[in-house]
């Protein structure tokens, strides 16, 4: 197990997924969102997440992103990981990913659970929460990370950050916005071939009782 605690408290749709495989492609052992479904996350949040941290290395997206001020305090030396995206991009992708489904995290968060018509919400807390955690960690260069993937950042920086090697392989791009397209055609190709089929073996069912009917 690693000694110094990561915690990634970038938002989610920052590139988080992209950290957590990047993580544990260094060794960590990696912990993900949870409390999604809570309806009383805000207070049962820092009681799962101390419980959780003496069971894994490193952390990612919620509610890890907005509890850093504790986790800081709790566990000194620790590092940290604010992931960011250009936020016309961020905002956009979490319209198309979240819509108007809702969550009770999402309102513990920004105030309003879900994003599709409370753009300007969204966008307010994403700009907040960057702000209060570079002026939270200014004075302490060695402990944060601000890290953009959308920009190139990669193995070079996160690994010297982290005192660690960095590995031969590309560095993990997950949940990217063309695959989620490429998946979703892929998807609909396959139920209109599911549906043609269903068609065409009643046309030939329905040619071979007619065939019979003749006799």
């Amino acid at each position: 197990m690693n000694e110094k605690k990561v915690f990634v408290i970038g938002f989610p749709k920052t590139g988080t997924k992209s950290i957590n495989s990047a993580l544990t492609t260094l060794g960590y052992k990696v912990r993900g969102p949870f409390g999604l479904r809570d309806p009383n996350i805000s207070r049962n949040a820092y009681e799962m997440a101390f419980r959780f941290v003496e069971q894994y290395d490193a952390f990612e997206d919620v509610p890890w992103c907005v509890i850093y001020k504790e986790l800081d305090k709790k566990y000194p030396g620790s590092k940290f990981i604010l992931t960011l995206r250009p936020t016309e991009k961020w905002i956009k992708s979490q319209v198309e990913h979240f819509g108007i489904k809702t969550r009770p995290i999402r309102e513990w968060i920004y105030g309003v659970g879900y994003p599709k018509g409370n753009e300007d919400i969204y966008i307010a807390r994403y700009e907040r929460h960057k702000k209060e955690v570079l002026e939270y960690f200014k004075d302490r260069p060695d402990d944060l990370l601000v890290f953009r993937l959308t920009e190139g950042d990669g193995w070079e920086k996160l690994c010297q950050f982290l005192h660690k090697d960095g590995p031969d392989s590309e560095f993990p791009h997950e949940n990217k916005g063309v695959d989620r397209s490429s998946k979703r055609k892929r998807k609909k190709i396959r139920r209109v071939i599911k549906r043609s089929f269903v068609v065409l073996a009643g046309l030939l069912l329905l040619g071979i009782v007619l065939y019979w009917m003749r006799f």
